[in-house]
């Protein structure tokens, strides 16, 4: 007889079959995996606390569908299925009644005792106002039931698409379309019903493209003749590329039906064509008809998306279908600003650190970093747009400096569109004079031939803007740099290194501004796609000597080249990777990055003898030589040169679709630069390929930072994404690692991770190595990050380690009880941003040790409140309950922690660090209480939060676990938000609760138990009445992958714009204030 404590493999197969699931593990499945024996191996997971309501629901329901279709006795069944379902609602009132610790929700028991089923079983199917007139009569349903969600394929067995769309049009109260292009063969088929529809008022809204001229004008015509109809259109097609086809009907019963598919409005796509479409029911799908109608009202508000207005916008269409259409035919386009531009979300975050630049840290020379196509000039207008707003009635001139006719006229287009003024500027230029030199587009040339310099005193432009900026080693820029004397000079490059091999950023006190992402341009399509990989390298460079940050140059070279064998076999690895991962040769055009000039020479010596052309350029090149080998390569008479000087101008190629990496680049901007010189779009090139030979490293080398710039700012760990396989590169890319390459890289990543050994090592050699002691240099030269110190679950600090490992003497023990509460405390400072509070607490902490812990006199209330809310970034908890510390006050409490002068020292270091890092200009909030010292885009824990708001006080802790809070005394609401509320990284059920719709309007959804008809309800809904302050705190998640908490960032105030819905009430708010960047970001509205 067969154990039946153990199930045969075979009979567990049966089963259980291997592979993936996403199972709710109940009795039976418990049962069956204990049962499993030793061949067979599961994982598993626990129930997210965001998802568990849907999934719970979900098994729920299948559940239930099993058990009533066992019920099918004759015609007791629907009566059966009925009381069952009935039973289940008394259960499970009497659960909540006698489970609810206190908090049950009378409301709650009144809705489920609403909801149960009447004795007649039947179904409402419409429901008509005759008060309507004789109009109102029974409309035609679709065929297809309203609550069930179905495909489309053309089978003959399905009703008509055609068909289906006409009754879907005649039963709506509201009408979206979303397609790529209209032709009125397809929309006369459905004019009729569509002006029905309008006709009794309702409302259609219709999103299209001039993509590839496919739409024909008299369509749009017909569409805006309609009542209650807009149209909006995006002419920029080279960049959006709509392909979406969508019919959205929906109707206020919340049976609302939507068309997804590949059908456009055309006859034949409706009619007869081999299209898919998949219907979606609102009762079935309810997470995936929100997302369509998020992603929509998204499209809508996107000022990409113009409204048509015939008497504004005709010529500009039917111009925008035939250049369209031409370039079709001859692949020419005319660039043009035709509409109001508006900067990206990654583009308005960088115009935040710009102002943060100047009006936090005083730097009025400032270097933009971004790929070329990114809107460096956009960027630069709408910061000058700025700087006229804040210097009005004066001249603000304007000197934009670029080396190329053509980008000065399109910098100049752009000016005039994002200042609303078609006269501003004057262009100088091959010959061209202009009338005013006031606000000048100028080339370096002309510059210098017409002698400006002679016209105008040195502060004569207050704004200096220089394109390409890696051109400041020409002694033309030299003289330029010079000799003027801007208010702002805002440097724009693609390149941070000139053409010399010196950092551009001499000019700029070292520093870098801002920089667009890599991630964010091929988002954008603003950069080609790549396709990485990393191939196993057939050398080991442990061994090679580590000097100054970097792989010694000429160890290098002898284990590349002179290392005769070696270097051979590899050479030999290369050509078959080549081989192996490029569809065909002959269709390449290369870069190799080379590591000298004699590895160049003899990589392209060894492909040659393999059969590939190739040749080799160098600093020292000749200029026809470079250009010769350029035209050579474009041509594919030649498929690769092998370089060594990444800034060598000639091998500055659009058409490169292959890069090499074939030496290991320390320098995480070299490597960005090295891999951007094939990131240039250009026709026919679908993606780059990336070859990155990955070999035994240095201890020392980094592999994570170079896969952190290709992938978005994410809260996973690069561990995580390459055991993964890289779920979250952009779109169109892959990266692809080889089984030993990715050993090696992974290896690597945990021997050199910031673990707490590591960060030893680190402060062992910080310590003995430096005199002054300087924490935030620390953590720059060490490429450590404050919460890798902090955030630890054995609180720590970098002076306690010190301490420990006796690299740092102190006269005093440096007590483990005080290092415990600053550690904490400085966790939350780590992400501090606001100004005023860094001011606030550095003079504080100062007067507080000179005065050791006596009372502050002279503070205002807001002062007063700062000082409170200083408390509560260490101590969580009121003075009366601190347990064996008797405080008399916040002063004495903070002269506890800083008495130790290491504790103090450290406190101040980490306080100065944030403030120099402060990336955004935080300001008070218009509208707020003057004593409510809270500053708008800066972030804050509950903690201060709630001591800035007077809930908690010194000592009393008020205890807060809600997302809402109303502050009777001033008749305020405050929200707090978390964005991604799952802990998974991407939960169709929770992200679309609360969410940015624009950079404007904040989608919220209140508590699930918030009725319309609660007080608290009421007062939500009847802001727009009252006009009481609504305060919005947003973060993006509840902790980051390490477990630490995340604050949150305050938005601003608020207003009412619309609600709909109930337990919870959906409601959409106006901001006082643009939401900043992240929230744009998590939302996609960028």
């Amino acid at each position: 007889m067969e154990d039946e404590e153990t199930i045969p493999n075979a009979v567990v197969a049966s089963l259980l079959h291997p592979g993936l699931y996403e199972q709710i593990i109940n009795e039976y499945l418990h049962d069956e995996l204990a049962r499993l024996n030793d061949a067979w191996h599961y994982d598993k997971g626990k129930l997210d606390r965001a998802e568990s309501a849907a999934i719970l629901g979900q098994y729920m329901g299948r559940l239930l569908a099993q058990v009533m279709a066992y019920l099918d006795h004759g015609d007791t069944a629907v009566r059966d299925r009925i009381a069952l379902c009935n039973a289940i609602i008394r259960y499970t009132m009497h659960y909540l009644e006698h489970s609810a610790d206190g908090r049950l929700d009378p409301e709650l028991i009144e809705t489920l005792k609403g909801q149960l089923i009447h004795r007649d079983a039947e179904m409402l199917l419409e429901l008509i106002d005759r008060s309507r007139g004789p109009a109102a009569v029974p409309r035609v349903r679709p065929e297809t039931p309203l609550s069930v969600s179905s495909l489309f394929t053309g089978d003959k067995r399905e009703p008509s698409m055609m068909a289906e769309l006409k009754k879907e049009i005649a039963t709506s109260d509201k009408i979206d379309f979303l397609v790529s292009f209209i032709k009125f063969s397809g929309l006369r088929l459905l004019l009729d019903e569509l002006r029905a529809f309008t006709m009794r008022g309702g409302r259609l809204r219709v999103i299209t493209t001039s993509y590839m001229g496919a739409t024909d004008y008299k369509a749009v015509q017909e569409l805006v003749k309609l009542p209650n109809t807009e149209v909006k259109i995006s002419y920029d097609t080279q960049t959006t590329r709509l392909h979406a086809k969508a019919y959205l009907f929906w109707r206020d019963t919340g049976f609302s039906t939507l068309y997804i598919g590949s059908s456009n409005i055309s006859e034949s796509a409706i009619t007869s064509g081999l299209e898919w479409n998949v219907r979606l029911s609102q009762q079935d799908a309810p997470e995936l008809v929100r997302k369509v109608e998020v992603t929509f009202e998204h499209y809508w508000n996107n000022p990409e998306f113009v409204t048509f207005i015939p008497q504004l916008h005709e010529r500009q269409l039917r111009q925008a279908l035939r250049t369209e259409r031409s370039r079709n035919a001859d692949g020419r386009d005319a660039p043009g600003f035709h509409f109001d531009i508006q900067p990206y979300y990654y583009q308005q975050d960088i115009l935040d650190k710009l102002q943060a630049e100047r009006e936090v840290h005083g730097r009025f020379r400032n270097l933009v970093v971004a790929a070329t196509g990114t809107g460096k000039t956009v960027i630069s207008a709408f910061d000058y747009r700025r700087f006229c707003r804040q210097n009005p009635g004066r001249p603000n001139r304007l000197l934009f400096v670029a080396h190329r006719r053509e980008i000065l006229q399109q910098s100049l287009a752009c000016f005039r569109s994002i200042l609303r003024d078609l006269n501003f500027g004057d262009l100088m230029v091959a010959g061209q004079v202009p009338d005013r030199i006031d606000h000048l587009f100028v080339s370096i040339q002309s510059l210098n031939s017409r002698d400006l310099f002679a016209m105008t005193p040195p502060d004569y432009y207050d704004f200096l803007v220089i394109d390409e900026f890696h051109h400041a080693a020409a002694p033309s820029y030299q003289q330029l740099l010079e000799y003027y004397r801007p208010r702002v000079l805002l440097g724009l490059t693609a390149t941070p290194e000139r053409a010399d091999g010196r950092s551009v950023t001499d000019y700029f006190d070292g520093r870098v501004a801002a920089e667009i992402r890599l991630y964010e341009a091929i988002e954008r399509k603003l950069l080609s796609p790549f396709h990485y990989f990393g191939v196993t390298d057939s050398v080991d460079l442990r061994e090679v000597r580590w000097r100054f940050g970097k792989y010694d140059e000429a160890d290098l070279e002898k284990v590349f080249v002179l290392e005769e064998r070696t270097a051979r076999e590899r050479a030999r690895y290369v050509y078959e990777a080549v081989e192996r991962y490029c569809a065909d040769i002959r269709d390449v055009i290369g870069i190799g990055f080379c590591v000298s000039k004699r590895h160049a020479a003899f990589m392209a010596e060894q492909f040659n003898a393999f059969g590939v052309p190739s040749e080799y350029l160098t600093a020292d090149s000749p200029e026809d030589v470079r250009d010769s080998v350029k035209r050579r390569l474009v041509r594919k008479e030649i498929h690769f040169v092998f370089v060594v000087d990444l800034y060598n101008e000639g091998v500055d190629i659009p058409e490169v679709n292959t890069v090499l990496f074939l030496r290991p680049t320390e320098s995480m901007t070299v490597f960005l630069q090295q891999l951007g010189r094939g990131l240039r779009l250009c026709e026919g090139k679908e993606a780059l390929t990336v070859l990155d030979f990955v070999g035994q490293a240095h201890r020392e080398y980094n592999f994570e930072q170079r896969f952190q710039a290709l992938l978005p700012r994410t809260r996973r760990s690069v561990m995580k994404e390459i055991e993964q396989g890289f779920p979250h590169v952009p779109k169109g890319c892959s990266i692809i690692l080889e089984r030993q390459a990715q050993e090696i890289i992974l290896a690597h990543i945990r021997a050199s991770i910031n673990n707490l050994r590591n960060i030893r090592r680190k402060v062992v050699d910080y310590f003995t190595h430096h005199r002054e002691w300087r924490i935030g240099e620390f953590f720059e030269d060490y490429h450590v990050k404050p919460l890798e110190v902090y955030g630890r679950q054995t609180p720590t600090t970098v002076y306690g380690l010190g301490v420990r490992e006796n690299v740092v003497a102190c006269g005093e023990p440096f007590d483990e009880a005080r290092e415990k509460v600053l550690a904490r405390g400085l966790e939350r400072l780590s992400f501090c941003n606001s100004a005023r509070f860094i001011r606030f607490a550095l003079a504080a902490l100062e007067r507080i040790r000179e005065g050791r812990g006596q009372a502050l006199d002279g503070l205002d209330a807001a002062e007063r409140r700062l000082l409170l809310m200083l408390y509560y970034t260490f101590w969580n908890v009121g003075l009366s309950d601190l347990e064996g510390r008797p405080f008399g006050s916040v002063e004495e409490a903070l002269y506890w922690l800083i008495g130790h002068p290491l504790a103090y020292a450290e406190l101040c270091d980490l306080l100065r660090y944030q403030y120099e890092r402060i990336d955004i200009v935080g300001r008070p909030i218009e509208g707020l209480d003057a004593d409510i010292p809270l500053d708008l885009y800066c972030n804050y824990t509950t903690d201060q939060i709630l001591a800035a708001l007077g809930r908690h006080q010194a000592w009393k802790h008020r205890h807060f676990q809600e997302g809402v809070l109303y502050v009777e005394e001033r008749n305020m609401d405050v929200f707090f938000v978390t964005l991604v509320k799952s802990e998974r990284d991407y939960s169709p059920t929770t992200m679309y609760q609360d969410y940015a719709i624009s950079e404007r309007v904040f989608h919220w959804q209140s508590q699930s138990r918030t009725t319309v008809g609660s007080p608290t309800g009421r007062r939500y809904v009847n802001q727009g009445k009252t006009g009481h302050p609504v305060l919005f705190f947003v973060r993006e998640k509840k902790r980051n992958e390490s477990g630490v908490t995340m604050p949150y960032t305050c938005v601003g105030l608020a207003d009412y714009r619309s609600h709909r819905g109930s337990a919870p009430i959906s409601m959409e708010w106006t901001m006082r204030e643009p939401l900043p960047a992240f929230v744009l970001d998590v939302a996609g509205r960028g």
